[in-house]
């Protein structure tokens, strides 16, 4: 059984910074493409970034370039998602998911998913 499971979520304040992570099991983690992505209430789900299954390739919505990271341990089957310089924007639930291949930013190719993790951001 495939399990993702998000955690780091949180209350903070705008320009704060916040730290998800994704622990995976059930598949060979270093198969896979992982991907965060956000839905805020009321919005569709948007993507926020993508790293490939070496780390050697990622890939980021505009609105989080420069500002959020993400980044991947292979041998810990986690993935984490660095966030700085946070804005009111920024509030939603926050997913992991795994694909196989390269998908980027298309949330259909994605064939696994967690729960998700809050992130608050207050101004």
């Amino acid at each position: 059984q495939v399990q993702l499971v998000e955690s780091g979520g949180g209350l903070v304040q705008s320009g704060d910074s916040l730290r998800l992570s994704c622990v995976v099991s059930g598949l060979t983690f270093s198969d896979y493409t992982m991907g965060w992505f956000r839905q805020a209430p009321g919005k569709e789900r948007e993507f926020v970034a993508a790293l490939n299954w070496s780390g050697g390739m990622s890939y980021y919505a505009n609105s989080v370039q420069g500002r959020f990271a993400i980044s991947r341990d292979n041998a810990k089957n986690t993935v984490y998602l660095q966030m700085s310089s946070l804005k009111s924007e920024d509030t939603a639930v926050y997913h992991c998911a795994a694909a196989y291949g390269w998908p980027g930013s298309d949330s259909e190719y994605y064939d696994y998913w967690g729960q998700g993790t809050q992130v608050t951001v207050s101004s």
